[in-house]
């Protein structure tokens, strides 16, 4: 049973909600129009790009496009849990420091001798920290989320200028080195831990009662409430859960990039955009972790297409906060039209 389901408000059975026609249409061309979308820009880079669809390029844009992609999906557990409006509700914007800080506490291991497991389990344990820190800001100390987020991004990014100086870190691991190679085909090693992290993650998040439950809070809290859920242990535990992608993120980082190195903040605005418009590939306009695998590679192929073309990436960020506004807005005023 998936996730994806329809909730009705408390005191009301879905049978008794009335049929709000313009808001279903409305809601089918947001979706049908990402997917037409989406195809579109298959089609004309493929017709303008020389091999954009070959097997190589393909894995090369999965390969791209796994540490946004794992930090999206981090995101999407606290836009599911937190609920649609991301001042009050869901929102992580630490995500990216977090695996800035968590990919200097990697290189830094490696630097200092140790192996991989004990350099993997201290990057994981720094990013479920940091997740830890924002579950008390916002679901104890009652703090915005928004602020509480923007507070610890600032806090963690300069952490991690002084653990690395402000100057980058090598490492060269065999454990680095298997995540950077790609296969006989030429698929990078990262598009395989993308596909698999996806497949877990919807595994728990669509498919398990726990799943059902973190819906149930975000979208119907009071609701939920009176159904007796742990309202502020599962907000938390979204919470530690999407550190805990920052510092896988952050293990991949350091593979990808063959050391830590500043800049992890610049990967916020993508992985944003990528978790808000994965909504639009859902059957009811909510976060889905296999939306947002699709957005990942939406926006993954825009970039990959522009990369072919020789245009330049910069166009790129104009483009994702287009999607923003557009996501945003359509998903807002259509709710305001079911409310």
């Amino acid at each position: 049973m998936s996730a994806e389901v329809e909730f009705a408000p408390s005191g009301f059975s879905a049978a008794e909600l009335p049929p709000r026609p313009a808001g279903n249409i409305a809601a089918a061309a947001l979706r049908f129009g990402s997917l037409i979308a989406f195809a579109a820009i298959l089609i004309i880079f493929s017709l303008i790009a020389p091999y954009f669809l070959s097997i190589g390029n393909i894995g090369n844009v999965l390969g791209q496009s796994a540490i946004s992609g794992v930090l999206a999906i981090g995101l999407t557990i606290v836009l599911i849990a937190g609920g649609s409006n991301v001042v009050t509700g869901g929102i992580d914007l630490s995500l990216a420091a977090n695996m800035g800080l968590s990919a200097a506490v990697y290189a830094s291991l490696t630097q200092f001798g140790y192996g991989d497991a004990t350099a993997v389990a201290a990057a994981i344990l720094t990013g479920a920290l940091i997740g830890t820190v924002n579950a008390i800001a916002v679901v104890y100390a009652g703090i915005v989320p928004l602020l509480a987020t923007l507070a610890v991004m600032n806090v963690v990014a300069g952490l991690e200028l002084v653990l690395t100086g402000n100057t980058v870190l090598p490492a060269s691991t065999p454990f680095l080195s298997a995540l950077s190679a790609s296969d006989a085909f030429g698929i990078p090693v990262l598009a395989y831990v993308l596909l698999a992290f996806t497949a877990i993650t919807t595994a728990i998040v669509q498919y398990t009662p726990l799943g059902l439950r973190l819906y149930a809070v975000g979208e119907f809290p009071d609701a939920a409430r009176a159904a007796g859920l742990p309202l502020r242990r599962l907000l938390a535990g979204a919470f530690v859960a999407s550190g805990v992608s920052g510092g896988i993120a952050g293990i991949l980082w350091v593979s990808y990039l063959s050391g830590s190195t500043t800049g992890a903040g610049e990967m916020l605005l993508p992985v944003v955009v990528t978790a808000l418009l994965g909504s639009v590939f859902s059957r009811r306009l909510v976060p889905t972790v296999t939306g947002t695998l699709l957005s990942a590679l939406l926006v993954g192929f825009l970039v990959n297409g522009f990369q072919l073309l020789n245009i330049s990436s910069t166009l790129v960020s104009g483009v994702q906060g287009v999607l923003i506004l557009i996501v945003v807005s359509a998903t807002t005023l259509l709710r305001r039209q079911e409310a």
